[in-house]
């Protein structure tokens, strides 16, 4: 249906990705099979999502990809600002991730819009 790799939203999720591997790094060694993995594990999921949605039927199926990528988004936000509240991470360390959050649900909610099925 889509080049997926075509799609800028599908760019700034890899961007995403690149950058939570690198906060990763940051986080502690013992919550390697916690938060750390779930939050690699959720960054991924977005891009993968947009691609997966891109590569179906149709618009309907694509939009449903993208409401899954949506909802990756907004939990991945939840778990940055817990490394914050956890004292795992400062917020200096986690805005551009966030900013980064936003801009690919703006991007999602725009491009959903313009689905028509």
């Amino acid at each position: 249906m889509n080049n997926y790799r075509e799609l800028h939203i599908w760019k700034k999720g890899m961007q995403l990705v690149e950058e939570i591997y690198f906060l990763s790094k940051k986080l502690p060694d013992d919550e390697k099979f916690g938060l750390t993995s779930q939050i690699k594990r959720c960054s991924v999921s977005i891009p993968s999502n947009i691609a997966e949605g891109a590569g179906r039927n149709s618009n309907k199926e694509f939009a449903h990809f993208l409401s899954i990528a949506n909802g990756s988004t907004t939990e991945l936000e939840t778990q940055l600002i817990l490394t914050v509240n956890l004292k795992f991470l400062l917020e200096t360390d986690i805005n551009n991730a966030l900013v980064l959050c936003q801009e690919i649900k703006n991007m999602n909610y725009a491009l959903q819009k313009s689905l028509k099925y």
